[in-house]
């Protein structure tokens, strides 16, 4: 499978960056107002702080975004100990988990297995277009048995957020 030379190798979630920094503001919003609160109330000492420090820190793991990537043949998902990676010209299941916040679960035929918010492939259409073009070729092959429906929601909510973004900038909306 070659690509040509101006095709990137592979592409990832613009939004991670700015999803991270929001997620250090939160966190550091937190430590802030609890350390100010005792502060004024005159309860802070250093164990106090220490705790809500852990408790910043806790938020800030809590919160972390998972960063997404794919190339030619696979999606990976990284967090902050362990990145967990899947084929996906070789899927043969993907199922919306419904929950607190939608997530995606992607399964391969070698066990491979990662778990991603939709959004992130809404709201990135290259990123999108890479997993889509490398699903149909699991679709082909008859691998992919379970989970076409879910790939044809996401298909059109990117499809719906790319009119709306065109007749935004456009002036239609």
């Amino acid at each position: 499978m070659g690509r040509s030379d101006d095709a990137p190798a592979s592409v990832h979630d613009r939004r991670w960056r700015r999803d991270l920094r929001d997620t250090f503001r939160c966190a550091g919003a937190l430590l802030g107002l609890l350390l100010l609160v005792d502060h004024l109330s005159g309860r802070l000492t250093l164990w106090r702080g220490a705790l809500w420090l852990a408790l910043a820190v806790l938020l800030l793991v809590v919160l972390y975004p998972a960063r997404v990537r794919a190339g030619e043949g696979w999606l990976s998902s990284r967090g902050l100990l362990r990145e967990h990676r899947v084929r996906t010209d070789r899927l043969v299941s993907v199922r919306c988990l419904d929950g607190i916040s939608q997530r995606l679960l992607l399964r391969d035929e070698l066990g491979g297995r990662v778990e991603i918010d939709p959004d992130v492939l809404v709201h990135n259409p290259d990123l999108w277009h890479r997993v889509s073009e490398d699903s149909r070729k699991s679709v082909t092959s008859g691998s992919l048995t379970c989970g076409a429906t879910a790939l044809r929601r996401i298909a059109e909510r990117v499809e719906r957020e790319t009119a709306e973004t065109v007749f935004k900038v456009s002036g239609l909306e």
